[in-house]
């Protein structure tokens, strides 16, 4: 008996990670938003999901918070522009969505253990 009980229970227990539509949705919006930034409060609005739920489902989802994802993906950027353009480091990471150099330098070496220069 307790074993069904546990049965019906687990199978009804809510999905953890995001369905297809708000991940696709909320990669789309940080994405489009890396230079200016977006709050996880719209992201969890424009997926109908409270904002403790959703970064729970994103990091279940995706392996990393938002907020994580979002720098991952400003670095990558920050790559792309680092092998492609001869912009100087302070206006990459401005068009990437750092404060400013220091923090883009910061970010860059802690996530790649290398600085934006040394990777150039």
């Amino acid at each position: 008996m307790l074993s069904r009980s546990i049965e019906r229970s687990a199978g009804s227990a809510p999905t953890r990670k995001l369905a297809c539509w708000q991940e696709e949705r909320a990669r789309r919006l940080i994405l489009a938003h890396l230079e200016s930034g977006i709050s996880v409060t719209l992201l969890a609005e424009a997926c109908a999901l409270s904002r403790s739920d959703f970064t729970r489902k994103f990091k279940a989802s995706i392996g990393h918070s938002p907020q994580e994802w979002m720098r991952l993906q400003r670095v990558e950027k920050a790559k792309r522009l680092l092998a492609e353009a001869t912009l100087p480091l302070a206006e990459i990471g401005l068009e990437c969505g750092f404060y400013d150099q220091a923090h883009f330098c910061r970010v860059f070496n802690r996530l790649t253990g290398l600085s934006p220069s040394a990777w150039r």
